[in-house]
């Protein structure tokens, strides 16, 4: 059965990128009319479908016009015109959220390989039962891309939860997530996904395909970014094994190497004591030639040992540089993400004090409005068309 590594992970959320309203780099023109569109609705058009008549019978209960949901659902929680890319409310709620799911990798299951349409029909089948699974998931885009590298989906969806107080239908995860059984608090999304992949399990096991753990996913690099590093660190994986397993050819031969120096030392150890003749000893030409072959096996020995434990030590010093190239590029991943969140963080700062500074505005001109009303009434237009403001002495004049 052939193995192969699943990856279920969070999208940036681009619905211009996944509906092919602008062509990426890694995107083959020619094979984009192969991409399977399961779903595209506008946005906002999903979020009248979900929200407006909830929206409707909430403001009917209002009695102060302050307290009621002015313009639609979603410019109410986001402050802007629905728009094709994830935006995030003051309480962190998102307009959207987005999964990618991909079965193997490039080299398994790209383009070109046999196994590419089987991957891609293993998708087509989890994303035909995702809606049945996810009612509180309201799918308005789902597409199913042919045109890269690797079959993968991109799985976009507005959470749906039911309230008692404030509006009775509201975009809300953590409330969609306990109604469809997840349980709340921080592991409802993991206990999620994680179901989510059994499913895909169990599709790929019927195909033939033994599904692998899912990979981490990438955080909020880009995907160009994102194959570059992990092409770097596979990389550095590979010399640093290249270099363990020489170290280890390497270790085998000093033990050899010591064995025969050992034997040598034990020739070296025997005593000659004197013989009847005198102190000289004498040996057949076989004995001396055997002692003259172990002496120079010796000097040859220890210019052995000398040049391999030099490669040891180069050997031991090219992994140390290896590994902190990898640490390095690990510590450069880790800025990057840290990064990307801040530079999230600074947005929602804006938005935050746009959104003050709007409602600001607003209630300004409510003022403003009730002050004009109340000169109506008392016959005073007249009086306030002459009323001219003095900034400069602060002093009322009437013409």
């Amino acid at each position: 059965m052939k193995e192969k590594r699943i990856s279920f992970g969070q999208g940036k959320g681009s619905l211009t990128h996944n509906n092919r309203e602008f062509m990426a780099d890694n995107v083959d023109p020619l094979r984009t009319p192969d991409n399977i569109t399961f779903v595209c609705q506008p946005i906002g058009e999903a979020y009248d479908q979900l929200f407006k008549e909830s929206t409707e019978r909430y403001n009917a209960k209002q009695k102060r016009n302050d307290r009621k949901v002015h313009g639609s659902y979603y410019e109410h929680l986001f402050g802007v015109k629905p728009c094709n890319t994830v935006r995030t409310a003051a309480d962190k709620r998102k307009s959207f959220y987005e999964d990618v799911v991909q079965i193997g990798k490039k080299e398994d299951s790209g383009y070109g390989t046999e196994d590419f349409q089987l991957v891609a029909d293993c998708l087509k089948e989890y994303m035909e039962g995702f809606q049945n699974r996810n009612p509180n998931f309201y799918v308005f885009n789902a597409v199913l891309h042919m045109d890269e590298a690797t079959p993968h989906l991109h799985i976009d969806y507005i959470p749906v939860g039911h309230y008692k107080r404030g509006q009775d239908t509201q975009n809300g995860i953590a409330q969609a997530l306990k109604e469809m059984g997840y349980g709340e608090g921080k592991m409802a999304i993991a206990k999620w996904r994680a179901a989510e992949v059994e499913v895909l399990n169990k599709i790929c096991l019927e195909h033939g395909i033994k599904p692998l753990a899912p990979e981490k996913a990438r955080g909020t690099l880009e995907i160009p970014e994102y194959k570059e590093q992990r092409r770097q660190n596979d990389e550095l994986k590979k010399q640093n094994a290249q270099v363990e397993a020489e170290l280890g050819e390497k270790r085998e031969m000093l033990k050899a190497v010591k064995e025969k120096t050992a034997k040598i030392a034990e020739i070296d150890s025997i005593e000659t004591g004197k013989t009847v003749f005198g102190g000289k000893v004498t040996v057949s030409q076989e004995d001396w030639q055997n002692v003259t072959d172990l002496a120079r096996k010796e000097v040859a020995s220890q210019k052995q040992t000398k040049k391999l434990r030099k490669e040891r030590d180069d050997a031991v010093r090219e992994r140390d540089e290896l590994k902190a190239k990898l640490s390095a590029v690990s510590l450069e991943l880790a800025a990057y993400k840290k990064a990307e969140e801040q530079k999230g963080l600074f947005t929602r700062e804006k938005l935050k004090k746009e959104a003050k500074r709007i409602s600001r505005e607003d209630e300004l001109s409510r003022e403003l409005r009730k002050a004009k009303a109340f000169i109506s009434a008392c016959g005073l237009n007249a009086d306030y068309q002459q009323y001219k403001y003095n900034s400069t002495t602060r002093k009322n004049v009437l013409e």
